[in-house]
């Protein structure tokens, strides 16, 4: 089994530090002037989305509490290795599938920067957040969740559905793995694919109006354009069969500015911006730096949606026969 710490060891020693992008670094261009986002560029993170309540309004970590925190995350995983010293295939996932990245000696305390304390806004009255001990109300609208009820497919999560991936978003969110999109450009388009489950948005420049309001999409209907060095996405008429964000409200009256800015060579800073009103009484800013990737992206084969259901609710017509035979 690799160790998490050897891991993290080598990705702590090649990410440059969040904060220190260099001052004089020059935007690549395009041959059509506009800056070069393009390639592959993962966003893995051990950092959490909501910050820590002890570190009140404080964005970043101080020196010691990463050296703290780095010392504690290396214990655990010498730990987990030492328990399970011929881990094979009788386990789930091992260290080698596993994505966990720091970033940086300036570590950011949450990936949530607005509210300033971190944490997610105050929930409306009348929204709704994914309860996972019990079955969920159709439509499920929540992206991951195993303790789902097994009746229909309508009652699995949309990642046992292969619908939507559960990074891939839009915000896109750091998880356990497969946190890798790619970034392809012309002067007019901007391509934006994640990894999980290949979900491709197809990003107009042109100042196109968006879609009818009545034309619902799982990713919304996307429009870009630039201010400056940084390109700006803005995402509306998501469907309403996803949450806001995170495991609350209906993604149907959500607005979404992504934006992606390079900063180093290898870096992009991606902030996004979260305006639902429906689901929360402010909004939401999260920022999550983005390295570069020498490699490209592979096929995400997701095979939950035509076997795994298949076999999750055969299971559970089993089970049910059995506790009436008994």
């Amino acid at each position: 089994m690799t160790s998490l710490s050897t891991i993290r060891w080598l990705v702590l020693s090649l990410v440059p530090t969040l904060g220190f992008a260099a001052e004089n670094y020059a935007v690549p261009r395009t041959e059509w002037g506009l800056p070069d986002l393009q390639g592959v560029w993962n966003f893995s993170s051990n950092t959490p989305m909501q910050r820590p309540v002890q570190f009140g309004n404080r964005q970043y970590l101080t020196d010691e509490e990463v050296a703290e925190l780095e010392a504690s995350l290396a214990a655990r995983d010498d730990a987990a290795d030492a328990a399970i010293p011929f881990a094979g295939v009788d386990e789930s996932y091992n260290d080698f599938w596993v994505e966990s990245a720091g970033l940086g000696e300036a570590r950011l305390t949450s990936h949530v920067i607005y509210p300033e304390d971190g944490r997610l806004p105050p929930l409306q009255p009348d929204a709704r957040v994914a309860d996972y001990s019990r079955p969920p109300a159709r439509p499920v609208r929540s992206t991951l969740g195993i303790l789902f009820a097994s009746d229909g497919p309508e009652d699995r999560s949309l990642s046992d559905r292969c619908l939507i991936g559960f990074n891939a978003g839009p915000p896109v969110t750091p998880s356990f793995y497969n946190n890798n999109l790619q970034i392809v450009q012309n002067k007019d388009h901007v391509v934006i694919m994640t990894e999980m489950v290949h979900d491709a948005r197809i990003v107009p420049l042109d100042n196109r109006p968006h879609a009818p309001a009545e034309i619902g999409f799982w990713t919304g209907d996307s429009r870009g354009y630039w201010e400056g060095d940084t390109l700006v996405v803005e995402s509306r008429n998501f469907n309403g069969l996803t949450n806001s964000f995170s495991n609350s409200g209906s993604s149907e009256n959500k607005r979404l500015i992504e934006k992606f800015t390079r900063v180093a060579h290898d870096r992009i800073d991606y902030q996004f911006t979260v305006d639902d009103p429906s689901t929360f009484t402010d909004k939401i800013v999260g920022l999550i730096p983005i390295y570069k990737v020498a490699g490209q992206i592979f096929e995400y084969a997701c095979h939950e949606g035509n076997y795994g259901i298949v076999n999750i609710l055969r299971g559970a017509r089993v089970e049910e026969q059995l506790n009436r035979d008994n």
